[in-house]
């Protein structure tokens, strides 16, 4: 088994009053890929928020190799976390190199120019996403796809152990959803990177995900590798969600066939 990098233990969140995520107990291993799937509203995106620290427990903590991260400077936190938020926002005309400079800020002093270590960094992160080509392109010329790429290749400039994506696939056909989530796979097994991704679509995080973090109204109900977690079971008890659940032909891990309204019980 493999270490547990970060840690929420009796962890609550919320906003505006309410509280969202209820007493999650989570440890999410180093090196691996977790997917935390859920329907929408059920409080995933809050949890990304508080195991990276944007948003504050209102009760228990969370912890980066057994140090509360509350204790971090946000420097440091951003040198050991970096966030990829659901619908990332830029400057008009930014172009990719631009974009992904930025991933070095944390890495960077008030006093200090942009060094050749960071221009190597940037130069790292273009090639690892497979973008070195577009880095004069502006972002907005970019497809979907090769967008969410320069995104990814921003966090990767930062040299973080763990990377946080939430909904990487977002706004995106289904040949560019697989497109990501292959950058994903490759960055987690080539650099080591721990990557924690929220999904919507069920199948895919069975592919791409070592484990699977199962949510319903802000409490985890499930949580294991893709077989033991999505079953037909889980996924009407989840989602409402009658479906048939089987072993897709390549790797054997679980595929979702919706069954429809006409296979539920009258």
């Amino acid at each position: 088994m493999k270490a547990q990098i970060l840690v929420a233990e009796a962890l609550s969140l919320g906003f505006d009053g309410r509280t969202v995520v209820h007493g999650v107990n989570l440890g999410l291993e180093e090196g691996s890929v977790t997917t935390i799937i859920g329907p929408n509203g059920c409080g995933k995106s809050t949890l990304l928020k508080g195991m990276s620290r944007l948003l504050r427990p209102r009760h228990g903590r969370v912890l980066l190799e057994g140090r509360d991260l509350a204790e971090f400077p946000q420097r440091e936190l951003a040198q050991r976390i970096a966030v990829l938020p659901q619908t990332p926002l830029a400057p008009s005309g930014l172009t990719v190199s631009e974009l992904v400079t930025r991933g070095r800020h944390p890495r960077q002093r008030w006093y200090q120019q942009f060094s050749a270590g960071d221009e190597a960094a940037v130069a790292s992160a273009l090639a690892a996403t497979d973008i070195t080509a577009l880095a004069d392109s502006a972002l907005d010329d970019l497809s979907g796809g090769q967008r969410q790429r320069a995104w990814i290749s921003m966090a990767l400039a930062q040299e973080s152990d763990i990377l946080l994506l939430d909904e990487p696939t977002t706004y995106l056909d289904l040949a560019h959803q697989v497109e990501v989530l292959e950058l994903v796979r490759t960055l987690n097994r080539q650099l080591g990177r721990t990557v924690v991704m929220v999904l919507h679509d069920i199948s895919l995080a069975a592919r791409y995900s070592d484990r699977i973090i199962a949510m319903k109204d802000g409490a985890l109900r499930a949580q294991g590798s893709p077989a033991e977690v999505v079953t037909e079971e889980l996924l009407w008890d989840v989602f409402g969600l009658r479906a048939l659940v089987t072993p897709e032909p390549s790797e054997g891990r679980p595929h979702v066939i919706p069954l429809g309204n006409e296979s539920l019980p009258i």
